[in-house]
Order: C-alpha cells, then structure tokens, then sequence
C-alpha cells in the first residue's frame, strides 16, 4: 500500500479520521499543509463526515479555523476526566478548567463535537466515575465514548503500576463504572451503538462504522493500520524510520497479513459482534459467504443458557451482561 504523498490519483472517501495522536498539536501553517493534501487526494462526499481529534489544551481559536476551513466537520475531544486528581494519574496536560473553553472554540465553528471518558483510573471511585458521566452529559456533547483504562506496556503508567506505585482499580469496581456509564448515557438520550461509544440521534461515528462492521478503509502515517482488499497491513512505527522509507522511496509497511475466506469470516463475526446491532445472519452469509450458524455451530447454547446472548432467529447480539465479558464471548464464539 503506498503512501498519501506517492498516490496517483485522488481516491474519494466517505469518511475521513485523523488521530490517534493529536494532530492539534501541529502548527497550523502546517496542519493547513496536511489538509489541503487529504482534501486533494482523498476528497470528501458531499454528506461525508471528516473527524479529527484533539485535546483540550490544543485547539486555539485559529487552528479551529483551520480545520473547519478544510471541511472538518466533527472534533473528537480527549477530555479523559474532569476531576484534576484523574488527570494527573493519566499523565494528561489540561486540567478541567480547559474543557469548556475548549468546547466552546470548537462549536464556533464545528457543531458535531464528541467527548472521550476514561474509566477505571487509579484511585478513582465510583462516585469520582459518576460525576465525569454527569459533566460531560451537562455539556451536550453529540457522542460519547468511555474507555476502560489499558496500561500500554513501556508507557509512564505501566512502569508506575510495575513498581507498585499505582495499583489497578479492581475488575468488580470497574465494570460497576462501566454499567454506571450504560445506565447513566442510556437515560439521557445516548444510544449505544458499541461497547465503548455512545451517541445521540444520527450522531454515531462514521469511522467507528465502518471499523466494527469490519469494511475496508485506507492507512496513513507513521503505526496507521489499514485494510484493503481483504489485506491488513501495520506502517512502522518509528518515525525516524518511517521518514527514511518514504524518503528512499520504500514502502512504510513493515506487517501484512492476508486471510483466507474463512478466517476473514470470523474476524468479521468477531468484529460485528462487539455492535449493539449484533449479526445479522442473512447480511452475515451475504457478507463473507459463510453462515453464522456454520462458524459458531453449537457453542452459543451455553451464552443463550446464562443470557450473555440473545438470539431472535434473525439476530445475534450481546445483552447487557454479554458487554461485561464480550472479549471472552468474542472469543469462544468465533474462534473457540
């Protein structure tokens, strides 16, 4: 797969997502230059939705311009918390005074604005997990997403956590959190179209779409994933040794894994099934060429049995208790 910059012709897009990292970090003379090139090379349709993330501390009034200059049309903003004590642990650089001002310089120009919450932080409670929900919900914000933490290994936290300076919140009080958050978004007209993501009316995240309905979609940039023709594909991660491959004219590639037909089919049942909208069957035999119920064969009787499933014939999706434990269901149904 080659890169933006070594593409022949513009490829047209329905969607388009800049981040992870904070390309709000760049100066915007620069972040100018790296949107004119996606707009030439991947232009937008017409109702195409263009997201880009950014942190609090990071958007100015002028880099807001920017994007919404270029046709970003929505702004996935990496609150995290609002409590000063949560941030600190999760190494963040803005406080909670800067979320609203935040906000508000988005809106000027960008309407569709989505608010990321992480749970499960050290020392945080249940109560602590609560008031973030009801400060972002206060906000209004069109989505909503909630992590449970992860500790990358070589990252600041994981070392904190390896030298016993931090301790993980215990699984019991985090998937409390987790139920707080489907409880507490559900109640305020947030429709949960993921495991982790939230959204009001026709506000879900096309990306987000498109990745756990396990569609193909292009990768740019240092560690970008993509997948394409059935072929995924990993950059380097590296940025030093991502420039030097670009700049002697080698491909940015260093993983590529092609599936045979019945591998991609149940990563696809692997995918789907982390969606609300579960499988459904007939769109499932007409996607991969497979039957759920040939993949799966008679595995589900046990998460029918202690409703981690639910099934009307047509339609397979986790219940509220299956989200608690989708990895492992994931697991058993479309590998195990």
């Amino acid at each position: 797969m080659i890169e933006l910059s070594e593409m022949k012709e513009p490829a047209p897009v329905n969607s388009i997502f800049i981040g992870g990292g904070t390309p709000t970090y760049l100066p915007p003379l620069i972040l100018k230059r790296l949107l004119q090139a996606i707009n030439e090379w991947l232009p937008l349709g017409s109702a195409g939705e263009f997201s880009v993330e950014a942190t609090p501390e990071s958007v100015s009034d002028e880099t807001i311009d920017v994007l919404a200059d270029h046709g970003v049309n929505r702004v996935s903003l990496g609150v995290q918390s609002f409590q000063k004590e949560s941030l600190v642990q999760l190494d963040r650089i803005h406080g909670p005074q800067h979320v609203i001002p935040a906000l508000e310089r988005v809106r000027r120009r960008i309407a569709n604005v989505s608010l990321d919450l992480i749970f499960g932080v050290p020392d945080q409670s249940l109560a602590d997990w609560e008031r973030d929900l009801e400060n972002a919900i206060s906000l209004a914000p069109e989505h909503i997403s909630t992590y449970g933490l992860t500790y990358e290994k070589g990252t600041p936290m994981w070392k904190r956590r390896e030298k016993g300076l931090i301790m993980a919140v215990p699984e019991e009080a985090e998937l409390d959190m987790y139920l707080a958050s489907i409880d507490r978004l559900s109640n305020s007209d947030y429709q949960q179209y993921e495991i982790s993501n939230f959204a009001k009316r026709d506000r879900r995240c096309r990306h987000n779409e498109v990745y756990w309905a396990n569609d193909a979609y292009f990768g740019f940039g240092v560690g970008a994933a993509r997948y394409v023709q059935g072929k995924r594909e990993l950059n380097c991660r590296n940025t030093a040794d991502y420039i030097k491959r670009i700049m002697d004219g080698r491909e940015a590639t260093t993983q590529s894994e092609a599936l045979n037909a019945e591998d991609s089919a149940r990563e696809t049942l692997a995918i789907q099934l982390r969606r609300t909208d579960g499988i459904d069957r007939l769109q499932f035999l007409e996607r991969t060429g497979f039957a759920y119920d040939g993949l799966v064969k008679s595995r589900p009787n046990v998460l029918l049995a202690e409703q981690l499933i639910a099934d009307d014939g047509r339609r397979v999706s986790l219940t509220r208790r299956g989200y608690c434990v989708a990895d492992a269901i994931v697991s058993k149904l479309a590998f195990g």
